[in-house]
């Protein structure tokens, strides 16, 4: 995430089935593939980790996963455990394979991609050489905050923050236009502070959180010797508090309506003073031709005016501190150990819970993938997806894909015109499996062994390059958002796509040998989420062609948000820890996606029988091995700070509620396990939540 943690990030808008994912260490790895796959090859489920003492209907995550769950151990490595990091753990591994046969070509000048991975992996490596440079690679960067005297100067240092460690707190970058998403357009959001979210500062709930913030940047900054530390800390605590008023929550960004506000960089300067955007922009590397006039789009108008006036009305001893931090936040992990310590245990240990920092390698594996993900990815799909994965996986969506249609033609509260409309959107869907078409060319990227600082920032620079170069171009429909060897998926609204990279085709998602059930409810729910994510509350409003616009009637948007509203309470009654609620406005989309997905995962297996009577296998029925094969893909333990973190920053919602929540909406769920009135998820038929 370092690597573009401080630009605009497609992925805000782009929907996926999870957001992250981390890691274990070599010796348990080995054991991670024993917990990912606990069952009979040729089956999928694994029978041993129910809990039969539960009623399906009290708690039907813990029916299916408890004894599973009762003998998980997070790893110290980590805040939290199931079947993503397992998976996400052997891709790794996979990964480190890759990087060390890459090593021994070890050469001064690397210019092969395998030259330039090998010296990039081995340059993290040296921690020897890492620590006898201790802050010295930091200084340059430094003197170029303490050089800042004017709004100018500023605005020059935050533009650079999108090609260098610089921090710059709005988020800048190039994305389809909305209502134009064949072109590339310039975008603008508000970005991100130190804290998680905007709550972390103003909710008293999470004033240890600030507290603990406030001295981890009083020890940053004691490490750079900076002047006045705690002082300063004070300052920008209280800074970026004010900052965090004005800036749009999480849920009124899930709009792309409210959040699509097209402007020139002149009426921005006149819209939101106390930036000098004409240099910060120019400084990003937007040409300068016509720079006043450029249209780009703004996410959060309110929110970017807002900071604007507080940044332009701060004082700059106190704004060169804040800039300092960031600087050292930012480029800490390739710093020396004093810096990475003090980074984890705020970053990972006080906000996540996490108990340990992850082992060297795995951050050189991490840091790597970050600067030439698709160059590993090449390497990845040859030596671990099969073209017999990719067919039977692409064989999957269609029939998903199909099941969806039928749905979609007896949706009785959509009109028949916007049934139709729905119908085309459907059609046009294209669907990618495994790798992207066309891969990326990582050759201009400059690799010197021994420079990890600098290897970080020219990676960080060449990536910026690559989106740059798209300005002015019609969108490239090859490029993909996530590299093959990540365990996640998404939707792209915009592109009326969907996306499943290679990892995540791998047991307990797909197993090519497992049972036809068990794979419709993992990996079939996993395609159907991601396509139902194109009718969600956010996806519905782009059409067949990924334009944004109302194409339903209003009547269709009314009844729909009736629906989703109900829904949504589901959702904010659902505590992860005692008084902390899910909030079902932001994890909307993706709940919808859930719901939908697991229906469509039901008919897509239905009608895979052709007919025929499902087969009852290891004493479960076909519906019953479904729902299982869903409830198996989100056995995963959280630590409690982790947890209240999502609670507030994650649009997914915590894994039992994604277990629980949907099945309770499904008739088949109720016939399947027998689920009566006084159990705890029962719902009267007329207060299922149907959508799709």
């Amino acid at each position: 995430m370092a690597l573009i943690s401080r630009t605009y990030v497609r992925a805000a808008r782009v929907a996926g089935i999870l957001l992250a994912a981390g890691g274990t260490s070599p010796s348990f790895a080995a054991n991670a593939r024993e917990t990912v796959q606990p069952y009979d090859p040729g089956w999928g489920f694994d029978t041993s980790g129910m809990d039969t003492k539960i009623k399906p209907g009290d708690n039907f995550f813990r029916y299916a996963n408890g004894t599973y769950l009762d003998h998980l151990t997070i790893p110290p490595d980590k805040s939290a455990f199931g079947p993503f990091t397992i998976l996400a753990d052997v891709a790794r591994e996979r990964v480190q394979g890759i990087l060390t046969t890459a090593a021994k070509k070890s050469v001064a000048t690397p210019t092969t991609i395998e030259e330039k991975l090998g010296a990039y992996y081995t340059t993290f490596l040296d921690e020897a050489a890492v620590e006898k440079l201790g802050a010295q690679p930091l200084q340059p960067d430094l003197a170029a905050v303490k050089a800042v005297h004017d709004a100018q100067s500023l605005a020059i240092l935050f533009g650079k923050g999108t090609t260098t460690f610089q921090f710059l707190p709005f988020g800048v970058g190039i994305d389809a236009d909305a209502k134009d998403p064949t072109s590339y357009a310039l975008m603008l959001d508000q970005g991100s502070l130190g804290l998680p979210d905007r709550e972390y500062y103003l909710k008293p709930e999470f004033a240890k959180k600030v507290t603990a913030y406030r001295a981890y940047i009083g020890k940053m900054l004691g490490l750079i010797g900076w002047p006045d530390a705690a002082a300063q800390a004070d300052r920008i605590v209280a800074l970026e508090t004010e900052l965090a008023k004005v800036q749009w929550t999480r849920t009124e960004r899930r709009d792309p309506v409210k959040t699509y506000n097209p402007m020139t960089i002149s009426d921005l300067e006149q819209k939101a003073p106390g930036i000098d955007w004409l240099a910060m922009f120019a400084a990003a590397g937007i040409p300068s031709d016509g720079l006043a006039t450029r249209r780009l789009v703004v996410s959060e108008p309110s929110a970017i005016t807002g900071m604007a006036k507080i940044i332009g009305s701060t004082d700059f001893n106190t704004l060169r501190a804040w800039m300092a931090f960031h600087l050292a936040d930012g480029a800490a992990p390739y710093l020396s150990t004093d810096f990475v310590q003090a980074s984890f245990e705020f970053n990972q240990h006080e906000l996540n819970g996490q108990p340990q920092l992850s082992e060297r390698w795995k951050r050189a594996v991490r840091a790597t993938s970050g600067a030439m993900g698709f160059a590993i990815g090449k390497i990845y799909v040859a030596k671990y997806f099969p073209p017999a994965a990719k067919a039977r996986i692409t064989e999957l969506t269609h029939e998903v894909k199909s099941a969806f249609a039928v749905r979609l033609a007896h949706v009785e509260w959509m009109a028949p015109e916007t049934r139709k409309a729905a119908a085309q959107k459907l059609a046009n869907f294209e669907i990618q499996v495994g790798y992207p078409n066309t891969w990326r060319d990582y050759g201009p990227l400059v690799v010197k062994p021994g420079d990890l600082y600098g290897n970080v920032a020219r990676a960080n620079a060449f990536n910026w390059g690559h989106d740059l170069s798209h300005l002015g171009q019609k969108v490239d429909r090859n490029e993909w958002f996530m590299t093959p060897q990540t365990v996640n998926a998404y939707n792209d609204p915009t592109q009326v796509e969907v996306v499943f990279p290679a990892a995540i085709l791998q047991p307990p998602f797909f197993d090519p040998k497992g049972d036809d059930a068990v794979n419709y409810g993992a990996i079939g729910a996993v395609i159907g989420h991601e396509m139902t994510h194109s009718f969600d509350d956010e996806g519905r409003q782009f059409d067949e062609h990924g334009r944004l616009h109302q194409w339903w009637t209003d009547e269709d948007v009314k009844r729909f948000q009736a629906l989703a509203d109900r829904y949504g309470k589901q959702f904010d009654a659902f505590e992860v820890l005692p008084g902390t609620h899910l909030n079902g406005k932001l994890t909307m989309g993706e709940n919808i996606a859930d719901l939908g997905g697991l229906t469509l995962a039901l008919d897509a297996y239905h009608a895979s029988l052709h007919g025929k009577p499902a087969p009852v296998v290891h004493g479960l029925t076909g519906d019953q091995r479904v729902f299982l094969g869903w409830a198996q893909v989100w056995r995963e333990k959280v630590r409690d700070d982790a947890a209240r973190n999502s609670a507030v920053t994650d649009p997914h919602s915590a894994p039992e509620a994604r277990v629980d929540l949907p099945t309770h909406n499904i008739d088949a769920w109720y016939k399947a396990f027998d689920v009566q009135p006084g159990q705890k998820y029962y719902l009267p038929p007329e207060q299922r939540v149907k959508i799709w």
